[in-house]
């Protein structure tokens, strides 16, 4: 499995684990704590995250929740542009990865302020023009898996066996961004997704195939509704959910865990790699 990603011309070392911290430009995430709208609440939030740790930080102007209601390119373009703002010129060298799966919003990402790597929740399956601006720009890439859209993916989805399936749909899509010279792919199973909670658990406990496919997983299963049901608490209240969910996927080979609790994702990386140490 790929060890490291190319971000403009240095390495990027993932044999240890990497933590991504959250940065929600959006009125209405699920949980109310990633969200941050006024200037000096996304500075706050985003120092925060860099002083506890975070290795890069996942920015999102586009509200993904179950349910979620369609904003036009033009208002995620602005608050995007604004917190980009906001954050280079506090961060300069801060790794940013922003979170769009829209072309023109990318775009203007990368060339207005240098992002580092796009996280496209569709895997190029919403905006085509996604796929031609990553082979042209050959940009690290996280791609997530999501049957349907965010208005309906929790509507009774289905698989025939949800590991293979998803298996197949990354060897697919990973097959063409490859054919265009792009070696730099990361894998997000997309969980809650799409997906039910038995569907969750069963990718968690199977992480660990998706190594197969050759390319470092990322997974972002921070205060989520599987554990939340499972649990029966509200986001408020899943961090100590998160914590072991993350441990199980980090056991399982995971190098990216996406969260918004950065000094609880670095303590138990610290911790797993003390133990590892000693076999």
């Amino acid at each position: 499995m790929k060890t490291f990603l190319n971000l403009k011309g240095s390495l990027f070392d993932l044999t240890i684990p990497r933590v991504m911290g959250i940065m929600n430009i959006t009125p209405d995430s699920f949980f109310k704590g990633s969200r941050a709208m006024a200037d000096s609440n996304i500075l706050l939030a985003v120092s925060a995250m860099v002083e506890a740790g975070a290795d890069m930080i996942d920015v999102g102007g586009y509200s993904s929740r179950p349910g979620a209601k369609m904003i036009s390119v033009a208002v995620e373009k602005e608050r995007v542009k604004r917190a980009l703002t906001i954050i280079r010129e506090r961060f300069p060298d801060l790794i940013i990865s922003l979170d769009t799966f829209r072309s023109e919003v990318a775009q203007m990402g990368i060339s207005d302020f240098g992002i580092d790597i796009i996280n496209d929740i569709s895997a190029f399956g919403f905006d085509t023009g996604m796929f031609d601006l990553v082979a042209e720009k050959n940009i690290p890439y996280i791609m997530m898996h999501m049957q349907g859209t965010p208005s309906d993916m929790q509507n009774n989805p289905e698989y025939k066996d949800v590991v293979n399936d998803l298996l197949v749909w990354f060897a697919e899509k990973c097959e063409k961004l490859v054919s265009k010279g792009v070696k730099d792919i990361i894998i997000d199973p997309g969980f809650g997704f799409g997906k039910t909670i038995d569907h969750n658990f069963r990718i968690l406990n199977n992480l660990e195939r998706f190594h197969v496919l050759g390319f470092p997983v990322l997974v972002g299963l921070s205060r989520k509704s599987m554990i939340c049901k499972t649990l029966d608490i509200t986001p408020e209240n899943a961090l100590p959910g998160t914590i072991v969910m993350n441990t199980v996927a980090l056991m399982k080979g995971a190098s990216i865990i996406r969260v918004h609790d950065v000094t609880e994702a670095k303590q138990a990386i610290k911790l797993l790699g003390r133990m590892k140490a000693q076999t």
